[in-house]
Protein backbone atom coordinates (compact mmCIF):
# COMPACT_ATOMS: atom_id res chain seq x y z
CA UNK A 1 0.00 0.00 0.00
CA UNK A 2 1.34 3.39 -1.33
CA UNK A 3 0.14 6.90 -0.66
CA UNK A 4 0.65 10.20 -1.77
CA UNK A 5 3.84 11.88 -0.39
CA UNK A 6 3.37 14.20 2.59
CA UNK A 7 3.58 17.65 0.88
CA UNK A 8 6.29 20.29 2.49
CA UNK A 9 3.63 22.03 4.85
CA UNK A 10 4.96 21.99 8.44
CA UNK A 11 2.67 21.20 11.60
CA UNK A 12 1.11 24.39 12.88
CA UNK A 13 4.00 25.09 15.68
CA UNK A 14 1.64 24.90 19.24
CA UNK A 15 1.20 28.08 20.44
CA UNK A 16 1.39 26.70 24.47
CA UNK A 17 3.70 24.18 26.05
CA UNK A 18 1.19 23.13 27.87
CA UNK A 19 0.19 18.66 27.69
CA UNK A 20 -2.29 17.50 25.22
CA UNK A 21 -4.73 14.87 26.06
CA UNK A 22 -4.43 11.61 24.33
CA UNK A 23 -4.31 10.87 20.88
CA UNK A 24 -3.72 8.24 19.09
CA UNK A 25 -0.70 7.31 17.45
CA UNK A 26 -1.62 7.66 13.19
CA UNK A 27 0.23 5.37 10.74
CA UNK A 28 3.73 7.36 9.43
CA UNK A 29 4.70 4.85 6.71
CA UNK A 30 2.61 3.10 4.25
CA UNK A 31 1.04 -0.28 5.58
CA UNK A 32 1.21 -3.57 3.46
CA UNK A 33 -1.65 -5.40 3.46
CA UNK A 34 -1.60 -7.82 6.37
CA UNK A 35 0.01 -4.51 8.27
CA UNK A 36 -3.70 -2.97 7.32
CA UNK A 37 -5.67 -6.12 8.72
CA UNK A 38 -3.98 -6.36 11.55
CA UNK A 39 -4.41 -2.43 12.59
CA UNK A 40 -7.97 -2.78 11.52
CA UNK A 41 -8.67 -5.31 13.94
CA UNK A 42 -6.79 -4.15 16.93
CA UNK A 43 -7.33 -0.26 16.02
CA UNK A 44 -8.60 1.01 12.67
CA UNK A 45 -7.42 4.92 13.93
CA UNK A 46 -3.71 3.23 13.11
CA UNK A 47 -4.74 2.60 9.06
CA UNK A 48 -5.45 6.41 8.83
CA UNK A 49 -1.76 8.29 7.71
CA UNK A 50 -0.74 11.29 9.69
CA UNK A 51 -0.85 13.09 6.23
CA UNK A 52 -4.09 12.81 6.34
CA UNK A 53 -4.21 16.04 8.88
CA UNK A 54 -2.16 17.99 6.62
CA UNK A 55 -3.79 17.33 3.17
CA UNK A 56 -7.23 17.40 1.36
CA UNK A 57 -6.86 13.67 0.17
CA UNK A 58 -4.16 10.94 0.76
CA UNK A 59 -5.04 7.34 -1.70
CA UNK A 60 -3.66 4.57 -1.52
CA UNK A 61 -4.17 0.59 -1.55
CA UNK A 62 -4.50 -2.45 -0.07
CA UNK A 63 -6.54 -4.86 -1.68
CA UNK A 64 -8.67 -2.25 -3.09
CA UNK A 65 -7.93 1.55 -3.90
CA UNK A 66 -8.91 4.06 -1.26
CA UNK A 67 -9.41 7.26 -0.84
CA UNK A 68 -9.24 9.63 2.46
CA UNK A 69 -10.96 12.77 2.54
CA UNK A 70 -10.73 15.36 5.09
CA UNK A 71 -11.63 18.35 2.59
CA UNK A 72 -14.53 19.86 3.88
CA UNK A 73 -16.52 20.42 0.00
CA UNK A 74 -15.27 16.78 -1.32
CA UNK A 75 -16.79 15.35 2.05
CA UNK A 76 -19.93 17.35 1.13
CA UNK A 77 -20.28 15.94 -2.36
CA UNK A 78 -19.81 12.21 -0.96
CA UNK A 79 -22.37 13.04 1.95
CA UNK A 80 -24.81 15.26 0.33
CA UNK A 81 -24.76 16.01 -3.06
CA UNK A 82 -23.75 12.40 -4.76
CA UNK A 83 -24.98 10.40 -1.69
CA UNK A 84 -26.66 7.76 -3.81
CA UNK A 85 -23.28 7.38 -6.16
CA UNK A 86 -21.24 6.59 -2.70
CA UNK A 87 -23.31 4.21 -0.91
CA UNK A 88 -22.06 2.86 2.84
CA UNK A 89 -18.87 0.36 2.02
CA UNK A 90 -19.26 -3.72 2.00
CA UNK A 91 -17.46 -4.32 5.04
CA UNK A 92 -19.54 -1.73 7.25
CA UNK A 93 -22.41 -3.97 5.89
CA UNK A 94 -20.93 -7.21 6.26
CA UNK A 95 -19.55 -6.02 10.38
CA UNK A 96 -23.55 -4.94 11.45
CA UNK A 97 -25.96 -6.82 9.46
CA UNK A 98 -25.97 -9.85 11.67
CA UNK A 99 -26.72 -7.44 14.53
CA UNK A 100 -28.85 -4.41 13.12
CA UNK A 101 -30.09 -6.47 9.76
CA UNK A 102 -31.58 -4.40 6.86
CA UNK A 103 -32.23 -1.19 9.59
CA UNK A 104 -31.93 2.31 8.80
CA UNK A 105 -28.10 2.20 9.45
CA UNK A 106 -27.22 -0.11 6.69
CA UNK A 107 -30.69 -0.04 4.30
CA UNK A 108 -29.96 1.94 1.05
CA UNK A 109 -32.21 3.84 -1.28
CA UNK A 110 -35.56 3.71 -1.53
CA UNK A 111 -35.85 0.80 1.43
CA UNK A 112 -33.83 3.09 3.62
CA UNK A 113 -35.51 6.27 2.69
CA UNK A 114 -38.93 5.32 3.61
CA UNK A 115 -38.15 3.48 7.05
CA UNK A 116 -36.77 7.02 7.74
CA UNK A 117 -39.53 8.93 6.96
CA UNK A 118 -41.95 6.32 9.25
CA UNK A 119 -39.12 6.84 12.15
CA UNK A 120 -38.12 10.65 12.08
CA UNK A 121 -41.16 11.51 13.97
CA UNK A 122 -39.82 9.53 17.08
CA UNK A 123 -37.03 11.75 17.39
CA UNK A 124 -39.16 15.33 17.11
CA UNK A 125 -38.25 17.79 19.47
CA UNK A 126 -41.15 17.74 21.43
CA UNK A 127 -40.63 13.81 21.81
CA UNK A 128 -36.39 13.94 22.54
CA UNK A 129 -38.11 16.76 25.35
CA UNK A 130 -40.71 14.17 26.79
CA UNK A 131 -38.15 11.30 27.22
CA UNK A 132 -36.15 13.79 29.02
CA UNK A 133 -37.06 12.47 32.33
CA UNK A 134 -35.80 9.15 32.25
CA UNK A 135 -32.79 10.78 31.44
CA UNK A 136 -32.66 12.70 34.15
CA UNK A 137 -33.66 9.86 36.87
CA UNK A 138 -31.33 7.70 35.43
CA UNK A 139 -28.44 10.52 35.99
CA UNK A 140 -29.91 10.55 39.68
CA UNK A 141 -29.26 6.99 39.96
CA UNK A 142 -25.41 6.90 38.09
CA UNK A 143 -24.61 9.94 41.02
CA UNK A 144 -26.22 7.94 43.85
CA UNK A 145 -24.16 5.05 42.57
CA UNK A 146 -20.65 6.84 42.50
CA UNK A 147 -21.49 8.25 45.80
CA UNK A 148 -21.72 4.90 47.42
CA UNK A 149 -18.25 3.98 46.13
CA UNK A 150 -16.01 5.70 48.20
CA UNK A 151 -12.72 6.43 48.32
CA UNK A 152 -11.31 4.35 45.25
CA UNK A 153 -11.09 4.84 41.70
CA UNK A 154 -13.93 4.29 39.44
CA UNK A 155 -13.92 3.15 35.92
CA UNK A 156 -16.28 6.17 34.57
CA UNK A 157 -16.48 4.20 31.14
CA UNK A 158 -18.40 1.10 32.40
CA UNK A 159 -20.39 3.52 34.70
CA UNK A 160 -21.59 5.47 31.49
CA UNK A 161 -22.30 2.12 29.70
CA UNK A 162 -24.45 1.25 32.96
CA UNK A 163 -25.92 4.67 32.95
CA UNK A 164 -26.69 5.46 29.27
CA UNK A 165 -27.63 1.67 28.69
CA UNK A 166 -30.74 2.27 31.54
CA UNK A 167 -31.69 5.52 29.51
CA UNK A 168 -31.83 3.52 26.21
CA UNK A 169 -33.67 0.17 27.37
CA UNK A 170 -36.01 2.71 29.85
CA UNK A 171 -37.07 4.71 26.39
CA UNK A 172 -37.48 1.65 23.77
CA UNK A 173 -38.91 -1.15 26.21
CA UNK A 174 -40.57 1.14 29.61
CA UNK A 175 -42.57 -1.26 30.74
CA UNK A 176 -41.10 -4.50 29.91
CA UNK A 177 -40.34 -6.92 32.90
CA UNK A 178 -40.23 -9.78 30.46
CA UNK A 179 -36.85 -8.39 28.48
CA UNK A 180 -33.39 -9.38 30.26
CA UNK A 181 -31.88 -5.84 29.87
CA UNK A 182 -28.69 -7.78 31.72
CA UNK A 183 -28.19 -10.40 28.53
CA UNK A 184 -29.17 -7.86 26.12
CA UNK A 185 -26.21 -5.72 27.74
CA UNK A 186 -24.37 -8.88 27.44
CA UNK A 187 -24.96 -9.52 23.59
CA UNK A 188 -24.44 -6.05 22.71
CA UNK A 189 -21.17 -5.96 24.32
CA UNK A 190 -19.72 -9.48 22.78
CA UNK A 191 -20.64 -8.10 19.19
CA UNK A 192 -18.95 -5.01 19.68
CA UNK A 193 -15.95 -6.22 20.52
CA UNK A 194 -15.68 -9.75 18.70
CA UNK A 195 -17.84 -9.56 15.96
CA UNK A 196 -17.29 -6.17 14.80
CA UNK A 197 -13.42 -6.71 14.06
CA UNK A 198 -12.74 -6.58 10.60
CA UNK A 199 -11.77 -9.80 8.75
CA UNK A 200 -8.90 -10.23 5.78
CA UNK A 201 -11.79 -11.68 4.06
CA UNK A 202 -13.49 -7.62 3.99
CA UNK A 203 -9.78 -6.20 3.26
CA UNK A 204 -9.02 -8.19 0.15
CA UNK A 205 -12.62 -8.06 -0.51
CA UNK A 206 -13.49 -11.63 -1.21
CA UNK A 207 -17.26 -12.32 -1.82
CA UNK A 208 -20.07 -11.68 0.75
CA UNK A 209 -21.11 -15.31 1.00
CA UNK A 210 -17.96 -16.93 2.36
CA UNK A 211 -18.32 -16.89 6.30
CA UNK A 212 -16.40 -14.70 8.82
CA UNK A 213 -14.64 -16.40 11.44
CA UNK A 214 -17.13 -14.96 14.82
CA UNK A 215 -19.69 -13.21 13.38
CA UNK A 216 -22.33 -15.83 13.53
CA UNK A 217 -25.64 -14.93 15.08
CA UNK A 218 -25.43 -18.15 17.10
CA UNK A 219 -22.22 -17.65 18.33
CA UNK A 220 -22.77 -14.14 20.00
CA UNK A 221 -26.27 -14.34 21.23
CA UNK A 222 -27.49 -11.94 18.94
CA UNK A 223 -30.67 -14.09 17.63
CA UNK A 224 -31.80 -15.06 21.39
CA UNK A 225 -31.77 -11.02 21.93
CA UNK A 226 -34.02 -10.60 18.62
CA UNK A 227 -36.18 -13.48 19.64
CA UNK A 228 -36.56 -11.75 22.94
CA UNK A 229 -36.96 -8.21 21.24
CA UNK A 230 -39.81 -9.50 19.08
CA UNK A 231 -41.66 -10.76 21.64
CA UNK A 232 -42.07 -7.73 23.36
CA UNK A 233 -42.57 -6.10 20.14
CA UNK A 234 -45.71 -8.95 19.22
CA UNK A 235 -46.88 -8.15 23.08
CA UNK A 236 -46.93 -4.34 22.80
CA UNK A 237 -49.03 -4.41 19.72
CA UNK A 238 -51.43 -6.24 21.70
CA UNK A 239 -51.13 -4.33 24.79
CA UNK A 240 -50.93 -0.89 24.27
CA UNK A 241 -51.82 0.22 27.95
CA UNK A 242 -48.70 2.17 28.73
CA UNK A 243 -49.29 5.84 29.80
CA UNK A 244 -46.59 7.63 28.85
CA UNK A 245 -45.60 6.75 24.93
CA UNK A 246 -41.92 5.54 24.94
CA UNK A 247 -39.79 4.75 21.69
CA UNK A 248 -41.00 1.49 20.31
CA UNK A 249 -44.91 2.89 21.04
CA UNK A 250 -43.64 6.17 18.45
CA UNK A 251 -42.25 3.37 15.97
CA UNK A 252 -45.46 1.16 16.29
CA UNK A 253 -47.24 4.07 15.10
CA UNK A 254 -44.88 5.19 12.51
CA UNK A 255 -45.81 5.12 9.06
CA UNK A 256 -44.06 6.48 5.99
CA UNK A 257 -46.40 9.72 5.03
CA UNK A 258 -45.67 9.48 1.33
CA UNK A 259 -47.27 5.65 1.53
CA UNK A 260 -48.85 4.89 4.57
CA UNK A 261 -46.60 1.87 4.81
CA UNK A 262 -45.74 0.43 8.43
CA UNK A 263 -43.15 -1.42 9.65
CA UNK A 264 -43.43 -4.88 10.43
CA UNK A 265 -42.30 -6.63 13.90
CA UNK A 266 -38.78 -7.93 12.01
CA UNK A 267 -38.50 -4.19 10.97
CA UNK A 268 -39.58 -2.56 14.18
CA UNK A 269 -37.04 -4.60 16.28
CA UNK A 270 -34.25 -4.43 13.68
CA UNK A 271 -34.39 -0.75 14.35
CA UNK A 272 -34.73 -0.91 17.92
CA UNK A 273 -31.80 -2.50 18.79
CA UNK A 274 -29.88 -0.28 16.33
CA UNK A 275 -30.85 2.67 18.36
CA UNK A 276 -29.86 0.36 21.51
CA UNK A 277 -26.37 -0.39 19.73
CA UNK A 278 -25.93 2.84 18.60
CA UNK A 279 -27.70 5.01 20.94
CA UNK A 280 -25.95 4.07 24.44
CA UNK A 281 -22.46 3.06 23.27
CA UNK A 282 -21.64 5.80 21.41
CA UNK A 283 -23.56 8.40 24.40
CA UNK A 284 -21.60 6.30 26.71
CA UNK A 285 -18.57 7.13 25.05
CA UNK A 286 -18.94 10.89 24.46
CA UNK A 287 -19.50 11.18 28.41
CA UNK A 288 -16.47 8.83 29.44
CA UNK A 289 -14.17 10.80 27.30
CA UNK A 290 -16.07 14.49 28.71
CA UNK A 291 -14.98 13.07 32.28
CA UNK A 292 -11.44 11.94 31.17
CA UNK A 293 -11.05 15.43 29.58
CA UNK A 294 -12.88 17.29 32.54
CA UNK A 295 -10.29 15.68 34.84
CA UNK A 296 -7.21 16.58 32.33
CA UNK A 297 -8.21 19.90 32.73
CA UNK A 298 -9.11 20.92 35.78
CA UNK A 299 -9.91 24.45 35.20
CA UNK A 300 -12.36 23.59 32.42
CA UNK A 301 -13.59 21.38 35.71
CA UNK A 302 -13.98 24.42 37.72
CA UNK A 303 -15.99 26.23 35.50
CA UNK A 304 -17.97 23.42 34.23
CA UNK A 305 -19.05 22.54 38.00
CA UNK A 306 -19.92 25.91 38.75
CA UNK A 307 -22.28 26.86 35.84
CA UNK A 308 -24.13 23.00 37.28
CA UNK A 309 -24.00 24.14 40.59
CA UNK A 310 -25.40 27.58 39.89
CA UNK A 311 -28.23 26.12 37.78
CA UNK A 312 -29.18 22.91 39.36
CA UNK A 313 -28.15 23.54 42.99
CA UNK A 314 -27.72 19.84 43.62
CA UNK A 315 -30.49 18.85 41.84
CA UNK A 316 -30.43 16.01 38.81
CA UNK A 317 -30.60 18.14 35.38
CA UNK A 318 -33.71 18.13 33.31
CA UNK A 319 -34.44 19.01 29.28
CA UNK A 320 -35.41 23.07 30.69
CA UNK A 321 -31.90 23.02 32.62
CA UNK A 322 -30.05 22.18 28.86
CA UNK A 323 -30.16 25.40 27.85
CA UNK A 324 -29.06 27.34 30.79
CA UNK A 325 -25.53 25.04 30.59
CA UNK A 326 -23.63 26.33 27.44
CA UNK A 327 -20.23 25.44 29.04
CA UNK A 328 -20.90 22.01 29.72
CA UNK A 329 -22.50 21.65 26.43
CA UNK A 330 -19.09 23.21 24.56
CA UNK A 331 -17.28 20.59 26.53
CA UNK A 332 -19.50 17.74 25.03
CA UNK A 333 -18.66 19.62 21.73
CA UNK A 334 -14.97 19.12 22.08
CA UNK A 335 -15.17 15.83 23.29
CA UNK A 336 -17.13 14.63 20.57
CA UNK A 337 -14.29 16.81 17.80
CA UNK A 338 -11.73 15.26 19.94
CA UNK A 339 -12.91 11.25 20.06
CA UNK A 340 -15.45 11.38 17.45
CA UNK A 341 -17.68 7.66 18.38
CA UNK A 342 -18.09 7.17 14.71
CA UNK A 343 -14.54 7.93 14.01
CA UNK A 344 -14.14 7.03 10.25
CA UNK A 345 -16.44 6.14 7.28
CA UNK A 346 -16.60 4.63 4.58
CA UNK A 347 -18.28 4.37 0.88
CA UNK A 348 -18.10 2.67 -1.91
CA UNK A 349 -17.80 4.50 -5.32
CA UNK A 350 -19.88 3.26 -7.47
CA UNK A 351 -19.08 5.47 -10.47
CA UNK A 352 -15.97 7.84 -11.88
CA UNK A 353 -15.74 10.95 -9.99
CA UNK A 354 -12.98 13.08 -9.22
CA UNK A 355 -11.97 14.27 -5.14
CA UNK A 356 -9.83 17.15 -4.92
CA UNK A 357 -8.37 16.79 -8.65
CA UNK A 358 -7.80 12.76 -7.61
CA UNK A 359 -9.91 10.11 -10.16
CA UNK A 360 -12.03 7.87 -8.10
CA UNK A 361 -13.00 5.03 -9.70
CA UNK A 362 -16.43 2.38 -9.61
CA UNK A 363 -15.33 0.11 -7.17
CA UNK A 364 -12.89 2.76 -5.10
CA UNK A 365 -13.31 2.97 -1.19
CA UNK A 366 -13.78 6.30 -0.08
CA UNK A 367 -12.78 6.77 3.86
CA UNK A 368 -13.49 10.20 5.71
CA UNK A 369 -11.18 9.93 8.55
CA UNK A 370 -13.69 11.57 11.21
CA UNK A 371 -11.00 11.50 14.01
CA UNK A 372 -8.35 13.20 11.37
CA UNK A 373 -11.11 15.73 9.70
CA UNK A 374 -11.25 16.87 13.37
CA UNK A 375 -7.34 16.81 14.11
CA UNK A 376 -6.77 18.67 10.16
CA UNK A 377 -4.18 21.42 10.75
CA UNK A 378 -5.73 23.21 7.79
CA UNK A 379 -9.25 23.11 9.22
CA UNK A 380 -8.72 24.14 13.14
CA UNK A 381 -6.26 26.13 15.25
CA UNK A 382 -4.36 24.10 18.06
CA UNK A 383 -6.49 20.74 16.39
CA UNK A 384 -5.06 18.61 19.03
CA UNK A 385 -5.39 20.91 22.07
CA UNK A 386 -8.63 20.50 24.61
CA UNK A 387 -10.43 23.72 24.34
CA UNK A 388 -13.84 24.54 24.82
CA UNK A 389 -14.01 28.22 24.14
CA UNK A 390 -13.07 27.50 20.67
CA UNK A 391 -17.09 26.62 20.39
CA UNK A 392 -17.93 29.90 22.69
CA UNK A 393 -20.24 32.80 21.54
CA UNK A 394 -21.85 30.17 19.08
CA UNK A 395 -18.71 29.86 16.98
CA UNK A 396 -19.39 27.17 14.37
CA UNK A 397 -16.73 25.46 12.07
CA UNK A 398 -17.28 24.69 8.35
CA UNK A 399 -20.22 21.99 8.50
CA UNK A 400 -18.25 19.52 6.85
CA UNK A 401 -15.23 19.99 9.11
CA UNK A 402 -17.22 18.84 11.91
CA UNK A 403 -19.61 15.75 11.55
CA UNK A 404 -19.32 13.66 14.95
CA UNK A 405 -23.20 12.46 13.66
CA UNK A 406 -22.38 12.03 10.34
CA UNK A 407 -24.00 15.03 7.56
CA UNK A 408 -26.61 14.79 4.74
CA UNK A 409 -29.73 13.11 4.29
CA UNK A 410 -27.74 9.83 6.47
CA UNK A 411 -27.05 12.25 9.36
CA UNK A 412 -27.70 10.55 13.08
CA UNK A 413 -31.31 10.35 13.25
CA UNK A 414 -30.64 10.53 17.30
CA UNK A 415 -28.50 13.29 17.21
CA UNK A 416 -30.77 15.36 19.74
CA UNK A 417 -31.74 12.53 21.72
CA UNK A 418 -27.96 11.83 22.38
CA UNK A 419 -26.54 15.21 22.89
CA UNK A 420 -29.84 16.19 25.67
CA UNK A 421 -28.80 13.09 27.71
CA UNK A 422 -25.22 14.02 27.35
CA UNK A 423 -25.92 17.49 28.70
CA UNK A 424 -28.21 16.04 31.47
CA UNK A 425 -25.80 13.38 32.71
CA UNK A 426 -22.60 15.46 32.78
CA UNK A 427 -24.31 18.55 34.22
CA UNK A 428 -25.61 16.25 37.44
CA UNK A 429 -22.50 14.88 38.01
CA UNK A 430 -20.19 17.70 37.76
CA UNK A 431 -22.44 19.56 39.95
CA UNK A 432 -21.88 17.11 42.52
CA UNK A 433 -18.62 15.32 42.10
CA UNK A 434 -14.81 16.49 41.45
CA UNK A 435 -12.97 14.33 39.38
CA UNK A 436 -9.19 13.74 38.67
CA UNK A 437 -6.77 11.38 36.74
CA UNK A 438 -5.61 8.53 38.17
CA UNK A 439 -1.88 9.09 37.94
CA UNK A 440 0.10 6.95 35.31
CA UNK A 441 -3.82 5.28 34.26
CA UNK A 442 -4.25 7.01 30.71
CA UNK A 443 -6.93 5.77 28.59
CA UNK A 444 -5.89 4.57 24.95
CA UNK A 445 -8.03 5.81 22.01
CA UNK A 446 -8.80 2.25 20.30
CA UNK A 447 -11.45 2.40 17.59
CA UNK A 448 -13.31 -1.32 16.37
CA UNK A 449 -16.67 -0.45 15.91
CA UNK A 450 -16.59 3.25 17.76
CA UNK A 451 -13.79 4.75 19.36
CA UNK A 452 -13.09 3.56 22.71
CA UNK A 453 -10.81 4.81 25.77
CA UNK A 454 -9.19 1.14 25.82
CA UNK A 455 -8.41 0.50 29.50
CA UNK A 456 -11.33 2.57 30.91
CA UNK A 457 -11.49 5.87 32.18
CA UNK A 458 -10.55 5.20 35.85
CA UNK A 459 -11.18 8.58 37.73
CA UNK A 460 -10.95 9.38 41.58
CA UNK A 461 -14.04 11.14 42.57
CA UNK A 462 -14.75 13.21 45.75
CA UNK A 463 -18.05 14.36 46.59
CA UNK A 464 -18.45 18.31 46.12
Amino acid sequence: MHHNPVPSVQPTPAVETAPLPVRAALARAPLTILQSWQASRENLLTIIPEAATHQPIVSGQSGTRWHMVTDPAAIRHVLLEAVDRYPKSKVTKNLLRPAIGESLFIAEGAHWRWQRRSAAPAFSHRNVTALAPVMTRAADRSADRIAKVGNRAINMLDEMINTTFDVISDVTFSGDTGFDRAAVHRAIDIYITEAGKVSLFDVLGLPDWLPRPGRGQKANGMSDMKAAADRVIDGRQADRSSAMPDLLDLLLDGEDPKTGRRMRTEEIRDNLLTFIVAGHETTALTLAWSLYLCAFDQEVQTRASHEAQTVLMGRAATAKDVANLPYIRRIIDEALRLYPPAAIVSRTALAQDTLCGTQVHPGDTVILPIYALHRSHQLWDNPDQFNPDRWAHGAKPDRYAYLPFGDGPRICIGASFALQEAVIILATLLGRFRFKSVKGVDPNPVMILTLRPEGGVWLEVDPL
